[in-house]
């Protein structure tokens, strides 16, 4: 099962961030996670937001570069060794990560990782026949935040 993921090309400059997410709270878009890959120029904000279409909508609106991508999440114990299971399952069948990030949900011992991989498809049979947890954009949405 897959998630959206929204990717932002962003300039590299003051105030951008605070415009794209001034942008996403004004139409009542709550981000979920992000992460920012940069360059000296320019950088790719990823999110997951709670509504993938409508971010993609109303920042193409605001004449800013977006599009969706589809990634999955995990869910894995927060112990020793579990990540490297996750990634052991995709190098057996020789897929390439793209780009890893986490973030935090409901207070728990579980952590939440969210990947992109050369093969979506293949990546989610190979993790899901490995006994790992695939998080739904449902599952997502339901996280509790710790406050």
């Amino acid at each position: 099962m897959f998630i959206k993921q929204i990717s932002v090309f962003m300039e590299n400059r003051p105030g951008r961030l605070a415009e794209i997410t001034q942008v996403l709270s004004d139409n009542n878009i709550d981000m979920r996670a992000i992460n920012i890959a940069d360059t000296t120029d320019f950088g790719i904000l990823r999110m997951i937001v709670d509504d993938a279409e409508k971010a993609e909508k109303v920042l193409r609106e605001n004449n800013m570069t977006a599009s969706v991508t589809d990634v999955l999440a995990v869910s894995i114990d927060d112990t020793v060794g579990a990540f490297s299971k996750v990634i052991a399952l995709l190098k057996e069948e020789n897929i390439s990560i793209e780009y890893i990030y986490s973030f935090i949900g409901e207070k728990s011992a579980k952590a939440v990782i969210v990947i992109k991989t050369n093969d979506a498809e293949r990546s989610f049979q190979l993790l899901q026949q490995g006994g790992i947890h695939v998080l739904s954009s449902d599952d997502l949405n339901n996280l509790s935040y710790a406050k």
